[in-house]
Protein backbone atom coordinates (compact mmCIF):
# COMPACT_ATOMS: atom_id res chain seq x y z
CA UNK A 1 0.00 0.00 0.00
CA UNK A 2 1.44 3.59 -0.70
CA UNK A 3 1.78 6.30 1.21
CA UNK A 4 -0.76 8.38 -0.44
CA UNK A 5 -3.73 5.25 -0.24
CA UNK A 6 -2.93 6.10 3.75
CA UNK A 7 -3.99 9.75 3.77
CA UNK A 8 -7.41 10.34 5.13
CA UNK A 9 -9.66 11.85 2.59
CA UNK A 10 -10.66 14.57 4.34
CA UNK A 11 -6.60 16.03 4.79
CA UNK A 12 -7.25 18.18 1.71
CA UNK A 13 -9.92 20.05 2.99
CA UNK A 14 -8.66 20.57 6.56
CA UNK A 15 -5.11 22.21 4.93
CA UNK A 16 -7.04 24.23 2.83
CA UNK A 17 -9.68 25.34 6.04
CA UNK A 18 -6.14 25.77 7.92
CA UNK A 19 -4.58 28.50 5.77
CA UNK A 20 -8.55 30.01 5.63
CA UNK A 21 -7.82 30.20 9.88
CA UNK A 22 -3.76 31.28 9.56
CA UNK A 23 -5.06 33.54 6.85
CA UNK A 24 -7.72 35.49 8.81
CA UNK A 25 -5.87 35.35 11.71
CA UNK A 26 -2.82 37.72 9.30
CA UNK A 27 -5.45 39.97 8.45
CA UNK A 28 -6.79 40.61 11.59
CA UNK A 29 -3.56 41.32 13.08
CA UNK A 30 -2.46 43.39 9.86
CA UNK A 31 -5.51 45.70 10.38
CA UNK A 32 -5.21 45.97 13.85
CA UNK A 33 -1.38 47.41 13.44
CA UNK A 34 -2.96 49.46 10.93
CA UNK A 35 -5.23 51.00 13.34
CA UNK A 36 -2.31 51.37 16.15
CA UNK A 37 -0.34 53.02 13.59
CA UNK A 38 -2.91 55.13 12.54
CA UNK A 39 -4.45 56.03 16.27
CA UNK A 40 -0.92 56.59 17.31
CA UNK A 41 1.76 57.81 14.92
CA UNK A 42 -0.07 58.76 11.08
CA UNK A 43 -3.45 60.60 12.82
CA UNK A 44 -1.98 63.94 13.08
CA UNK A 45 -5.07 66.15 15.06
CA UNK A 46 -3.68 68.95 16.50
CA UNK A 47 -4.17 70.03 20.25
CA UNK A 48 -7.51 72.09 20.94
CA UNK A 49 -6.48 76.10 20.88
CA UNK A 50 -5.81 77.38 23.52
CA UNK A 51 -3.87 81.26 24.95
CA UNK A 52 -0.97 80.17 22.90
CA UNK A 53 -2.67 79.37 20.31
CA UNK A 54 -4.41 83.31 19.89
CA UNK A 55 -0.90 84.55 20.64
CA UNK A 56 0.66 82.74 17.77
CA UNK A 57 -2.06 83.76 15.46
CA UNK A 58 -1.32 87.40 16.03
CA UNK A 59 2.23 87.23 16.06
CA UNK A 60 2.66 85.21 12.69
CA UNK A 61 -0.02 88.30 11.42
CA UNK A 62 1.60 91.08 12.47
CA UNK A 63 1.69 93.42 8.93
CA UNK A 64 4.67 94.54 7.65
CA UNK A 65 4.53 97.84 8.17
CA UNK A 66 4.31 97.46 12.14
CA UNK A 67 7.77 95.00 11.90
CA UNK A 68 10.11 97.29 9.65
CA UNK A 69 13.03 95.19 11.84
CA UNK A 70 11.91 91.88 10.86
CA UNK A 71 12.45 90.81 7.74
CA UNK A 72 11.22 86.74 8.13
CA UNK A 73 8.47 85.42 9.52
CA UNK A 74 8.76 84.59 13.01
CA UNK A 75 10.61 81.92 13.92
CA UNK A 76 9.39 78.94 15.77
CA UNK A 77 10.84 78.91 18.68
CA UNK A 78 10.09 83.26 19.65
CA UNK A 79 5.83 82.42 18.69
CA UNK A 80 6.28 79.78 21.44
CA UNK A 81 8.62 81.32 23.80
CA UNK A 82 5.44 84.57 23.27
CA UNK A 83 2.47 81.81 23.61
CA UNK A 84 4.00 79.83 26.64
CA UNK A 85 4.60 83.39 28.22
CA UNK A 86 1.32 84.57 27.69
CA UNK A 87 -0.33 80.99 29.04
CA UNK A 88 1.27 81.43 32.10
CA UNK A 89 0.62 85.24 33.11
CA UNK A 90 -2.07 86.05 35.46
CA UNK A 91 -5.66 87.29 34.56
CA UNK A 92 -5.11 90.59 35.68
CA UNK A 93 -4.07 93.44 33.07
CA UNK A 94 -1.31 96.02 33.80
CA UNK A 95 -3.30 99.48 33.53
CA UNK A 96 -0.22 100.57 31.62
CA UNK A 97 -0.79 97.68 28.84
CA UNK A 98 -4.90 99.33 27.92
CA UNK A 99 -5.29 100.30 24.85
CA UNK A 100 -6.27 103.89 24.72
CA UNK A 101 -10.41 104.81 24.53
CA UNK A 102 -11.93 104.60 21.38
CA UNK A 103 -8.69 103.29 19.51
CA UNK A 104 -10.52 100.14 18.18
CA UNK A 105 -14.03 101.57 17.54
CA UNK A 106 -15.39 100.60 14.60
CA UNK A 107 -15.90 97.39 12.25
CA UNK A 108 -13.50 94.77 11.88
CA UNK A 109 -13.16 91.67 9.52
CA UNK A 110 -11.67 88.02 9.52
CA UNK A 111 -8.22 87.27 8.39
CA UNK A 112 -6.86 83.68 7.03
CA UNK A 113 -4.81 83.50 10.18
CA UNK A 114 -8.28 82.56 11.89
CA UNK A 115 -9.18 79.10 12.47
CA UNK A 116 -12.99 77.81 13.52
CA UNK A 117 -13.23 73.98 13.09
CA UNK A 118 -14.99 70.73 15.46
CA UNK A 119 -13.26 68.47 17.74
CA UNK A 120 -14.84 65.31 18.82
CA UNK A 121 -13.87 62.00 20.53
CA UNK A 122 -13.78 58.60 18.51
CA UNK A 123 -13.20 55.21 19.26
CA UNK A 124 -11.89 53.39 16.21
CA UNK A 125 -11.56 49.69 16.86
CA UNK A 126 -11.63 50.15 20.63
CA UNK A 127 -8.72 52.63 20.00
CA UNK A 128 -9.21 56.05 21.45
CA UNK A 129 -8.48 59.09 19.07
CA UNK A 130 -9.52 62.70 18.64
CA UNK A 131 -11.59 64.13 15.36
CA UNK A 132 -10.18 67.56 14.63
CA UNK A 133 -11.32 69.71 11.39
CA UNK A 134 -10.64 73.11 10.92
CA UNK A 135 -11.01 75.86 8.35
CA UNK A 136 -9.99 79.80 7.90
CA UNK A 137 -12.39 80.49 5.06
CA UNK A 138 -14.47 82.62 7.40
CA UNK A 139 -16.38 85.94 6.76
CA UNK A 140 -17.91 88.17 9.01
CA UNK A 141 -17.63 91.30 11.44
CA UNK A 142 -16.54 92.12 14.77
CA UNK A 143 -18.02 95.86 16.30
CA UNK A 144 -16.18 97.24 19.16
CA UNK A 145 -17.53 100.27 20.80
CA UNK A 146 -15.18 101.26 23.75
CA UNK A 147 -14.38 97.90 25.54
CA UNK A 148 -17.38 96.20 24.47
CA UNK A 149 -18.02 94.08 21.57
CA UNK A 150 -21.56 95.28 20.36
CA UNK A 151 -22.33 92.54 17.15
CA UNK A 152 -20.01 89.57 16.34
CA UNK A 153 -21.38 87.67 12.96
CA UNK A 154 -19.55 85.16 11.49
CA UNK A 155 -20.46 82.59 9.09
CA UNK A 156 -17.72 79.41 8.08
CA UNK A 157 -18.19 77.20 4.85
CA UNK A 158 -18.90 73.61 6.08
CA UNK A 159 -16.86 71.99 2.94
CA UNK A 160 -14.02 74.31 3.48
CA UNK A 161 -13.35 72.23 6.98
CA UNK A 162 -10.80 69.54 6.68
CA UNK A 163 -9.08 66.76 8.96
CA UNK A 164 -6.60 64.43 8.39
CA UNK A 165 -8.81 62.06 6.79
CA UNK A 166 -10.58 62.66 3.43
CA UNK A 167 -13.01 60.01 4.76
CA UNK A 168 -14.06 61.57 7.53
CA UNK A 169 -14.44 65.23 5.61
CA UNK A 170 -16.88 63.79 3.46
CA UNK A 171 -18.49 62.29 5.94
CA UNK A 172 -18.72 65.15 7.58
CA UNK A 173 -19.69 67.75 4.72
CA UNK A 174 -22.45 65.09 3.42
CA UNK A 175 -24.35 63.09 5.67
CA UNK A 176 -23.26 64.69 8.84
CA UNK A 177 -23.61 67.84 7.95
CA UNK A 178 -25.55 67.87 4.78
CA UNK A 179 -23.66 70.92 3.25
CA UNK A 180 -25.37 71.03 -0.15
CA UNK A 181 -28.57 71.92 1.46
CA UNK A 182 -26.70 73.75 4.46
CA UNK A 183 -23.66 75.31 3.35
CA UNK A 184 -22.17 77.18 6.08
CA UNK A 185 -22.18 77.43 10.11
CA UNK A 186 -22.95 80.49 11.38
CA UNK A 187 -22.28 82.52 14.78
CA UNK A 188 -24.32 86.23 16.17
CA UNK A 189 -24.06 87.53 19.15
CA UNK A 190 -27.27 88.22 20.99
CA UNK A 191 -25.94 90.61 24.12
CA UNK A 192 -22.91 92.49 24.24
CA UNK A 193 -19.53 91.46 25.37
CA UNK A 194 -18.18 93.87 28.05
CA UNK A 195 -14.41 93.34 28.55
CA UNK A 196 -13.89 96.08 31.24
CA UNK A 197 -10.20 96.37 28.97
CA UNK A 198 -9.29 96.69 25.70
CA UNK A 199 -5.60 94.85 26.48
CA UNK A 200 -2.18 95.58 24.58
CA UNK A 201 0.65 93.96 23.80
CA UNK A 202 0.64 90.06 25.15
CA UNK A 203 -1.88 91.33 27.88
CA UNK A 204 -5.50 88.33 27.16
CA UNK A 205 -8.74 89.33 28.97
CA UNK A 206 -11.38 86.47 29.32
CA UNK A 207 -15.42 87.80 29.33
CA UNK A 208 -18.42 85.86 28.52
CA UNK A 209 -20.29 85.14 25.29
CA UNK A 210 -23.87 84.92 24.54
CA UNK A 211 -24.80 84.54 21.15
CA UNK A 212 -26.28 82.16 18.55
CA UNK A 213 -25.12 79.05 16.88
CA UNK A 214 -26.38 77.88 14.12
CA UNK A 215 -25.59 74.02 12.67
CA UNK A 216 -27.11 72.16 10.08
CA UNK A 217 -29.64 74.74 9.49
CA UNK A 218 -30.72 74.81 13.40
CA UNK A 219 -30.12 77.55 15.56
CA UNK A 220 -29.37 77.35 19.37
CA UNK A 221 -28.55 79.78 21.95
CA UNK A 222 -25.22 79.20 23.78
CA UNK A 223 -23.08 80.89 26.10
CA UNK A 224 -19.39 80.61 26.75
CA UNK A 225 -15.53 82.02 27.62
CA UNK A 226 -13.61 84.09 24.97
CA UNK A 227 -10.44 85.61 25.40
CA UNK A 228 -9.22 88.36 23.75
CA UNK A 229 -5.82 90.00 22.72
CA UNK A 230 -4.46 93.05 20.72
CA UNK A 231 -0.88 92.80 19.33
CA UNK A 232 0.02 95.62 16.39
CA UNK A 233 -3.25 96.72 15.24
CA UNK A 234 -5.15 93.35 15.11
CA UNK A 235 -7.95 91.73 17.22
CA UNK A 236 -7.41 87.75 18.39
CA UNK A 237 -10.98 86.37 19.93
CA UNK A 238 -10.39 83.01 21.19
CA UNK A 239 -13.46 80.25 22.33
CA UNK A 240 -15.06 77.35 22.20
CA UNK A 241 -18.50 76.12 22.37
CA UNK A 242 -19.47 72.61 23.38
CA UNK A 243 -21.95 70.96 21.02
CA UNK A 244 -24.50 67.94 21.81
CA UNK A 245 -25.34 66.67 18.32
CA UNK A 246 -28.91 66.10 18.74
CA UNK A 247 -29.94 69.29 19.76
CA UNK A 248 -28.70 70.64 16.46
CA UNK A 249 -30.91 67.63 14.54
CA UNK A 250 -27.44 65.79 13.79
CA UNK A 251 -27.41 61.96 13.67
CA UNK A 252 -24.58 60.84 16.04
CA UNK A 253 -21.78 60.32 13.53
CA UNK A 254 -20.31 56.79 14.47
CA UNK A 255 -19.72 54.69 11.05
CA UNK A 256 -18.45 51.58 11.04
CA UNK A 257 -15.34 50.56 13.54
CA UNK A 258 -15.59 54.72 14.27
CA UNK A 259 -17.51 55.14 17.26
CA UNK A 260 -18.05 58.67 18.35
CA UNK A 261 -19.55 60.44 21.57
CA UNK A 262 -23.00 61.87 21.03
CA UNK A 263 -20.88 65.64 21.90
CA UNK A 264 -17.93 67.76 20.99
CA UNK A 265 -16.23 71.13 20.82
CA UNK A 266 -16.55 73.83 18.09
CA UNK A 267 -13.55 75.64 18.62
CA UNK A 268 -11.72 78.85 17.06
CA UNK A 269 -9.24 81.22 17.03
CA UNK A 270 -10.57 84.59 15.33
CA UNK A 271 -8.13 87.28 14.23
CA UNK A 272 -9.66 90.43 13.15
CA UNK A 273 -8.45 93.48 10.93
CA UNK A 274 -9.81 96.75 10.04
CA UNK A 275 -11.58 96.20 6.79
CA UNK A 276 -9.86 97.75 3.44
Amino acid sequence: MTDADTTPPDAPRRRHLKWIVVGAIGFAALLFGGILLYAYVLNDSPDELDAGDLSNALVATVPETAADTVADPVPDSVADSVADSVADSQATTDPAQVAPAGEFDGDWVPTDASEFGYRVEEVLAGISTTAVGRSNDIDGVLTIDGTTATAVDVEVQIDSIKSDSALRDGKFAGSIMNADEFPTATFSLTEPIEFGVIPVGDEQVTATATGELTLRGVTNPVTFDVTAQTTDGRIGVLGSIPVVFADYGIDNPSFGQVKTEDDGLVEFVLVFERPT
